[in-house]
């Protein structure tokens, strides 16, 4: 009996230190998503405390404390979203994924083993769908308090492209499947990867189909890559970006466009071809600066395209335009494509490598030869 009685003691003892420890588990505050100490990278719209976005690849980095980090959303469609905690940087293999197709919906970003003391982390949280599936609204993060986040880093690289930016098809293993949301991950593009090999962050103007001077299966006539780049949605014509407001300043422009304007078998007239190209190179130099670099890309076998971007690179009365060009055996077509023939992550990993050396001469970051590319 004496065993018993100093056994149950010993619980009344321990219940006030559990029945703390479970308060201070779950004792959340809640934090708008628009809070200065939230680091968001990309083109986002702040709407009293929320946050909306719908182009790939947008990112928001959270230091919180506690052992919780809760957000609070909603979304126009089904979009899906990568998670990384406690890392440097994004890796080609996120901790985890979730869904956003709900109006308002709380969703447990991470959960971490319980201390009692605070302990700072931190959560990155990117939007991998493109905006045609839907607009995503970050209205609030939980958590027991927020830390400042990683600032965005002194080197951003921004990238403008089409599926091949948006990361159609990368996590399918199939060129015969049709696209689904959930084989597309942007963080699977050339592009993720070439930033993560420079440790630098990256901006994502892309939309699937989008070309210079036509589009795939000639959708949205007149209304082009030229005419979305100056969107802060994806999806919207307004409102209108405003480069100098978001204040990152990209090292260097990526255009990777021309697949759509030659699909189908037709092709726009080189004039208005050549016109649109240089308008869109004009309107990253206003945002930037005259000095800006601008690496366009020729496409993958798109002999017609090399001859326009070729025309429209001689015509090109802006400095600091270089121009390179991707040719057929830069990957197979067989187990590096995913849906729709579009190049999975084995492909893309091998266009980032094609391009890699044009990076860092044009913004003077050096390669790192004993880092792989992943």
């Amino acid at each position: 009996m004496k065993g018993k009685h100093l056994l149950l003691a010993l619980l009344c003892l321990a219940a006030p230190r559990l029945a703390a420890q479970t308060d201070s588990v779950r004792k959340l505050t809640d934090f708008p998503a628009s809070d200065p100490r939230i680091t968001w990278v990309g083109r986002t719209d702040v709407q009293g405390g929320s946050v909306a976005f719908d182009w790939s690849g947008v990112y928001a980095i959270v230091q919180f404390y506690g052992n919780e980090l809760r957000l609070r959303a909603s979304d126009s469609g089904k979009d899906y979203f990568n998670v990384w905690v406690d890392c440097q940087d994004m890796t080609s293999r996120p901790d985890r994924t979730f869904c956003l197709s709900s109006r308002d919906t709380t969703v447990t970003v991470c959960e971490a083993p319980y201390v009692d003391h605070p302990v700072p982390h931190v959560a990155i949280i990117q939007k991998r769908t493109e905006g045609e599936q839907g607009c995503a609204t970050f209205h609030a993060f939980s958590a027991s308090d927020l830390g400042q986040a990683r600032p965005v880093r002194g080197r951003v690289i921004e990238f403008v492209g089409d599926s091949y930016t948006c990361g159609y098809g990368t996590l399918s293993h199939d060129r015969s499947e049709p696209f689904t949301p959930e084989t597309e991950d942007c963080s699977l593009t050339y592009a993720a990867i070439l930033a993560r090999h420079f440790d630098a962050d990256y901006l994502l103007v892309a939309h699937s189909g989008m070309g210079v001077a036509r589009n795939y299966g000639d959708r949205f006539p007149g209304w082009y890559m030229p005419d979305r780049y100056l969107q802060t949605f994806d999806e919207r014509k307004q409102p209108r970006w405003d480069a100098s407001a978001c204040g990152v300043k990209p090292a260097l422009s990526v255009i990777y466009l021309a697949t759509n304007d030659v699909s189908g078998k037709k092709q726009p007239a080189r004039e208005a071809f050549i016109k649109n190209y240089l308008t869109l190179i004009r309107r990253i130099k206003d945002n930037y600066g005259e000095s800006h670099p601008v690496l366009c890309i020729v496409p993958k076998g798109r002999d017609l395209m090399f001859d326009y971007i070729k025309a429209a690179m001689l015509q090109c009365p802006m400095k600091q335009v270089s121009y390179m060009v991707l040719t057929g055996p830069v990957h197979n077509s067989t187990d590096e494509l995913g849906a729709s023939w579009h190049p999975n992550y084995q492909g893309q990993l091998k266009k980032a490598h094609a391009i890699l050396p044009y990076v860092s001469t044009l913004t003077g970051w050096p390669l790192d030869a004993g880092k792989p590319l992943e």
